[in-house]
């Protein structure tokens, strides 16, 4: 089994994690500005900014070790804890810019 990564993989791996920065700095400005009070956030955005992290941080975990225990390439188990926490960062990102534009009632 060679451990050469692939430029391509790693590329993907960057540009996956880069993408997820973005949209965690989004949703931290987002609930920042829903905090402050300029924005109007639900009203259970805070409980579920504290315990949606517990949730992808243990599929990341989990993820990680199966891709781990199947002998994936360094690269591979880093893309595969990623994806959960990208997931996450993607829809919560989509949500809170959506709710944004809404005109507040």
């Amino acid at each position: 089994m060679s451990l050469a990564l692939p430029f391509t993989s790693l590329m993907t791996l960057y540009w996956q994690t880069g993408l997820m920065v973005s949209e965690a700095q989004t949703v931290m400005a987002l609930r920042t500005l829903g905090m402050m009070g300029v924005l109007t956030p639900h009203p259970l955005e805070n409980q579920r900014m504290v315990t949606e992290k517990g949730l992808a941080f243990a599929q990341a975990a989990q993820a990680a070790t199966s891709a781990a225990m199947q002998g994936k390439r360094p690269d591979e188990v880093a893309a595969a804890a990623l994806k959960p926490i990208r997931r996450r960062t993607r829809a919560n990102a989509a949500r809170l810019t959506r709710a944004a534009k809404r005109p507040k009632a």
